[in-house]
């Protein structure tokens, strides 16, 4: 049984659903103050919007553009205790429009971290595994830079701030050897320029630049994320994936070939198999109807033979929060969907 010690995963990350009025409002019900939100429209082609206390909440990233941050003093207008409050800003409140917003908490806007060759600011939560950080490198291919969590960081994905510049990932499942861009579709590059083939530790990363940098880490936390990897069988009847938990946030992409990410969540619709998915390497609206997956009380299975989700013999990488474990420590099992 995979026991957790958090007991209620909303207190870490939550999916909101948002109805946008064109105005002003306070989203509330997130379950914690978000340090961390990412927002697409579902309705529209329309840009995301990923905003985090360390930046502030003026600024805003797009994870299908290799931009530098956009200044918006009207979107996301403050991280409140049970949420957070929009402006007017189209991207994340156009009026008429459906929104999804997915939250995770780190530690508000952040501190000094001395750990590796570069400092960094770091806002952290240890229990579940996650922390944002900002830092500016020395521009050595072994420059190390903290990241906070006291644990060996699964997935790291990685952002510079000024001028244009691809989002890289890091995931434990490819290794330190190579690198997807969450912004395209491509498959994994290999290259020793990524992480000096370093894995990361249990404190720092290794990435080689001199510009600002954003990153966002995660390690994994039994019972509350998963980052993981799975082969496709190109069937119907298709792969299972354990993941100890019901997930409540699922990413996938392909590794060894072109194809989208899928982004899943368990508020859009909510039951199999009509799961809709969002692109973050696309501004696209929401897809759906195609009957990919099933979301399970212990994991995820995959329900058509597609090449973004479950071709035989595919490489494919995930990484999975959950919307409650499989056991807890109360001893009390989740139910079935």
């Amino acid at each position: 049984m995979a026991y957790t010690t958090i007991n209620k995963s909303t207190d870490y990350f939550n999916t909101k659903l948002i109805s946008g009025n064109g105005g002003t409002q306070s989203i509330t019900g997130v379950g914690h103050q978000p340090d961390f939100t990412w927002i697409k429209s579902r309705s529209r082609v329309d840009p995301h919007s990923l905003t985090d206390s360390v930046r502030g909440v003026a600024s805003q990233l797009d994870s299908s553009l290799t931009s530098a941050p956009t200044t918006h003093s009207d979107a996301i207008t403050s991280f409140d205790s049970d949420g957070f409050s929009l402006g007017s800003q189209a991207d994340v409140n156009r009026s008429g429009t459906t929104f999804a917003s997915w939250n995770w908490k780190a530690n508000g806007a952040g501190s000094a971290n001395t750990d590796g060759s570069v400092n960094s600011t770091v806002s952290v939560n240890t229990t579940a595994g996650f922390s944002i950080v900002s830092y500016t490198g020395n521009g050595n291919a072994t420059d190390t830079i903290g990241h906070g969590l006291g644990a060996v960081p699964k997935m790291i994905i990685v952002k510079k701030l000024s001028g244009v510049s691809t989002w890289n990932v890091y995931h434990q499942a490819i290794g330190n050897t190579g690198a997807l861009y969450l912004n395209t579709n491509d498959g994994t590059t290999t290259s020793s320029g990524f992480w000096n083939n370093t894995s990361p530790t249990s404190s720092v990363f290794t990435y080689n630049t001199t510009n600002p940098h954003i990153a966002y880490c995660f390690a994994e936390k039994t019972g509350y994320s998963k980052f993981g990897s799975y082969t496709g069988n190109g069937s119907t009847d298709g792969t299972f994936v354990y993941t100890g938990f019901k997930p409540a946030f699922l990413m996938i992409k392909r590794t060894d070939n072109t194809s989208n990410y899928l982004l899943y969540d368990n508020k859009r619709e909510g039951y199999n198999q009509a799961n809709d998915y969002l692109n973050p390497d696309s501004s696209n609206a929401e897809g759906g109807g195609d009957n990919y997956l099933d979301l399970l009380s212990n994991g995820f299975k995959t329900r058509v033979a597609s090449q973004s989700i479950n071709v035989s013999g595919a490489s494919y990488i995930y990484m999975a929060f959950a919307s409650a474990p499989l056991v807890g420590t109360n001893n009390v099992p989740c139910t079935a969907r």
